[in-house]
């Protein structure tokens, strides 16, 4: 897939792209970014991108002529003349005022061959923009930065992640926060073409929760032991302590996550003994 990232600072891009399995999917060939400076589709010499709004108020405004003419010069059409053929990309303008961006929302974006990452910046951009161009505004959370470029960084390192082949193991991208997979779907591994020697997998997906805790060795590090559910070599036992721990996370740093996340009767039974106490 492509990014093509619209920006008055091109240069800021040279390190957060540049490293991890954002560079690896670039080598590899799994994606492709194309920064381009709306600077360069200005006509005065002082290569002007923004000015004061109409109306007044405090503050300058990104203007539309550099947005459009980049957009006409890498071929995407204004929003209203896109056919169904162009469903394979989407505009997207960084902004306070858009939509969270979440991990379904990157999952719906992974499945578009090109996106378009508009970044936003001063008071804002106009209007016009988000009306003819773009099919969405994006936030990345509520709050304001100075300009979309680290918006627009966080949405290609998330995307990229669930590229087929970004991952060194695709299962993991299943197990992580906010993954909406289903957590019932767990890799027994004897049933599916592994040796039957092997022990089953204890991990399962998310199912949209925040992700149960991670251990490594030393089993004991200053006289904080790992739990002993987790060495005991029973895999079912593990994956219930994982859930457990999962939706005790969930519950007590993010329970608006529990509104929509896939909930069996098991946990639904969990999340009353942890709410009452028990």
């Amino acid at each position: 897939m492509k990014f093509e990232i619209l920006t008055i600072f091109p240069d800021f891009f040279r390190g957060p792209l540049d490293y991890g399995i954002v560079r690896r999917a670039r080598e590899a060939g799994l994606i492709e970014i194309a920064i381009h400076d709306l600077r360069a589709y200005t006509h005065d010499r002082h290569r002007t991108v923004d000015d004061r709004p109409f109306g007044g108020g405090e503050g300058m405004v990104l203007k539309p002529e550099p947005i459009f003419e980049c957009l006409e010069a890498v071929k995407v059409a204004p929003r209203l003349e896109r056919t169904r053929e162009d469903a394979s990309e989407t505009v997207v303008l960084l902004s306070p005022q858009g939509q969270i961006f979440t991990q379904s929302r990157a999952q719906e974006l992974q499945r578009r061959e090109r996106v378009v990452l508009i970044c936003g910046r001063y008071e804002g951009v106009d209007e016009r923009v988000g009306e003819y161009l773009a099919d969405r505004e994006i936030s990345v959370g509520d709050f304001v930065l100075s300009g979309g470029e680290l918006g627009a960084a966080i949405i290609v390192d998330t995307v990229s992640r669930l590229v087929p082949g970004a991952l060194g193991n695709a299962a993991s991208a299943q197990q992580e926060s906010f993954t909406k997979a289903s957590p019932h779907i767990c890799q027994q591994k004897a049933n599916v073409g592994h040796p039957e020697d092997e022990p089953p997998s204890s991990t399962c997906g998310s199912g949209g929760l925040l992700d149960y805790p991670h251990y490594t060795r030393p089993a004991e590090f200053r006289g904080m032991a790992v739990p002993e559910v987790l060495v005991n070599g029973n895999h079912d036992e593990i994956r219930r302590w994982r859930r457990r721990k999962a939706l005790e996370k969930t519950l007590a740093n993010r329970p608006d996550l529990l509104r929509e996340a896939e909930l069996s009767k098991e946990d639904r039974k969990i999340l009353e003994e942890i709410e009452g106490g028990e």
